[in-house]
């Protein structure tokens, strides 16, 4: 097993257990800031989540590239290539406008769709880790 599989291997685990504690921790609090505070807390939620976020999804990208283009090519290996698509476009395409939406304050329905859209890349990211484990056992 290589040192650039072992580090691929251990920002996308990182990643699943982000997701898991936003999801079931972070996300659910958004209900609980009270509505004075919401537009302050969310902006500090999103800019020092990016901080963390960023690199560690960068960095899986990057490694993940630099895997295939130096001949990996385990079957689950690029298989993981789907959900870690899908997680950039419901990133992209789905969470951060919600999360635009929630600049300008809380809103139980756009809150709600932000926790219930983000099930995809919580399912998305632990299925990675499941499948980059499966591929370091072969």
């Amino acid at each position: 097993m290589s040192l650039l599989f072992i580090c691929h291997f251990a920002v996308t685990w990182a990643l699943v257990g982000l997701i898991w504690t936003v999801q079931l921790v972070h996300y659910p609090l958004f209900a609980q800031v009270g509505s004075e505070s919401f537009r302050r807390f969310h902006q500090r939620h999103t800019t020092q989540i990016t901080w963390i976020v960023a690199p560690l999804m960068f960095i899986e990208l990057s490694t993940m590239v630099w895997l295939l283009t130096n001949g990996a090519s385990g079957w689950w290996l690029v298989g993981s290539l789907v959900p870690l698509a899908g997680n950039w476009l419901s990133t992209w395409r789905i969470q951060v406008p919600i999360h635009t939406k929630l600049e300008a304050g809380f809103d139980v329905g756009v809150h709600q769709r932000l926790v219930a859209t983000n099930w995809f890349r919580t399912v998305a990211w632990t299925s990675r880790g499941l499948l980059l484990l499966i591929d370091a056992q072969g």
